[in-house]
C-alpha cells in the first residue's frame, strides 16, 4: 500500500503568493515537484492529462491524475474547471491554460489527499461571515444547483455566493452535470 505512504509523506507547502489577493497557495507544478522523490522511492510514476469536455454551450477542462507502478497498480483522480469564454487580458490559449492548471491542481490534490480548505480559492472569509449553508447531494438545494449548472453561462463561482462548496462536493457536482 504505497499510496498511503506517498500521501502521508507528501509535503507540498504553499510557497506561492498571490500579489493581488495577498494569500499563499500551491500550484499543480509545486505538488508535482514535491511528490517526485516519493514516487521514485516507492516505484510509482505519475501521468497528468487534460481533456476538453463540452456540456451544452459550456466548455470544461477535465484533468486526470493517474498514479501507476510496474505491477499494474493504478490510482486515479479527476477534476473539472470551467473555461471562460473571455477573460480580460488573456487570449484563448491562456484561458485554456488557466483552466487546465486549476483542474490539474485539484486532480492532484484529490489523488494525494491534499486539503486546501484554507486556500483563498476554496474558502473566502466573507462566506464564513455570512454562515452560508453547505451544499449537500440529495437535497432540494442540490437539485436546484444541478439544474442551474446545466444551463449556458452558469458558473460555480455564482453557486459559491449562496452555498459553501467543498472540493469534493464540487467534483461530485461536476460529475452529475456531465452525467446528464
Amino acid at each position: 500500500m504505497s499510496l498511503i505512504k506517498i500521501q502521508s509523506g507528501l509535503k507540498a507547502p504553499k510557497n506561492q503568493t498571490n500579489k493581488f489577493g495577498g494569500y499563499k497557495y500551491r500550484s499543480a507544478e509545486d505538488i508535482m515537484e514535491a511528490v517526485k522523490p516519493l514516487l521514485n522511492a516507492y516505484g510509482y510514476y505519475l501521468i497528468v492529462s487534460d481533456e476538453i469536455v463540452q456540456v451544452g454551450e459550456r466548455i470544461y477542462v477535465k484533468a486526470t491524475a493517474t498514479l501507476k507502478n510496474d505491477e499494474g497498480v493504478v490510482y486515479q483522480s479527476q477534476a473539472f474547471a470551467r473555461e471562460e469564454e473571455t477573460k480580460k487580458g488573456m487570449d484563448s490559449s491562456q484561458i485554456t491554460g488557466a483552466a487546465s492548471s486549476y483542474a490539474r491542481k485539484y486532480a492532484l490534490s484529490g489523488l494525494f489527499c491534499i486539503d486546501d480548505t484554507k486556500d483563498a480559492d476554496a474558502t473566502n472569509d466573507y462566506k464564513e461571515d455570512k454562515k452560508l449553508p453547505e451544499l449537500k447531494r440529495g437535497t432540494e438545494a442540490w437539485d436546484k444547483v444541478l439544474a442551474y449548472m446545466r444551463k449556458k453561462d452558469s458558473k460555480i463561482e455564482t453557486v459559491r455566493l449562496k452555498y459553501l462548496v467543498s472540493e469534493e462536493v464540487e467534483e461530485t457536482l461536476m460529475q452529475d452535470v456531465f452525467a446528464q
